[in-house]
Parts: structure tokens; C-alpha cells; sequence
């Protein structure tokens, strides 16, 4: 009985339409890319992390890279573009503003050994692991 008269109501009582009537104007407010800007991949090797992003149209004076233990922190901006008087959009989909991105990195970083290089859009990070955390060979001795 309750149910049936539920839906007499119609759909303002269904929560899922709420839920995404909430996500779709929190998305307009909020844009995506400002959560998930840069996207990064990080690949490792025995010694080293490396990791690479694109940030095209960013002045590399303007990235700040960081490294404490095992977390690396990317900060930076992109300055929007200058448009005269009397011009307007007609697209605009580019995005601008601050970002920051942390990763968590498998293991310490030698941070004073970090090496980044930015080229044509794309920035490179080596970041070494700290001589505590290689694997240490053990010599086995007969005898």
C-alpha cells in the first residue's frame, strides 16, 4: 500500500533523478578537468619512478614540483588567453586556473636527485629511489 501510494506522486520522490539532478548542476558549477587535471602516468624500474603529464601552454617558471617520502605534488597554472576589445568567444574549451595533482609514488624518493625536463607541452620526472629503500644484494660466503 505505501509503495502504491508513493507512486501516486510521481518522480520528485525518485532519489536516483535527485542524485543525478545534483551531479549535473554541480558539474556546470565545478568543471571536471579542474579535479582531474593533469593526467599523469608513472611507470617504474628498479631504481627510478618516472612520470609524465601533459600541461600544454603552461610557462614551466610557473610549475612547482615537490617530493616528501612517497608523495610527489605537481602545482602550477595556465593563464588564460588575451582577447581585444570588442572580441568574444564563440567556443571555449580550453581550461585555465591553478591545479595541483598528488600521486603517491611505490616507494621513497631521493628527493635532491629528482630530475624534470619540459618540452614541447610535455614535463618528464625521474625521480630516484632513496638508496634505503633498493633492494640490497647479500653475498653468500661458503665456508
Amino acid at each position: 500500500m505505501l509503495w502504491s501510494d508513493l507512486e501516486r506522486f510521481g518522480s520528485w520522490l525518485d532519489p536516483w533523478r535527485e542524485f543525478d539532478r545534483i551531479e549535473r548542476t554541480l558539474s556546470r558549477l565545478v568543471p571536471r578537468s579542474s579535479v582531474e587535471f593533469p593526467a599523469v602516468n608513472i611507470w617504474v624500474s628498479e631504481n627510478s619512478a618516472f612520470l609524465t603529464t601533459e600541461i600544454p601552454g603552461v610557462d614551466p617558471r610557473a610549475i612547482d614540483i615537490s617530493v616528501a617520502g612517497t608523495t610527489l605534488t605537481l602545482r602550477g597554472s595556465r593563464q588564460p588567453e588575451d582577447i581585444q576589445e570588442g572580441e568574444s568567444y564563440h567556443r571555449r574549451e580550453r581550461w585555465h586556473g591553478q591545479f595541483t595533482k598528488t600521486v603517491n609514488l611505490p616507494f621513497n624518493v631521493q628527493a635532491d636527485m629528482v630530475n624534470a625536463r619540459f618540452s614541447k607541452g610535455i614535463l618528464s620526472i625521474e625521480l630516484p629511489r632513496a638508496d634505503v629503500e633498493k633492494p640490497k644484494k647479500i653475498d653468500v660466503k661458503s665456508g
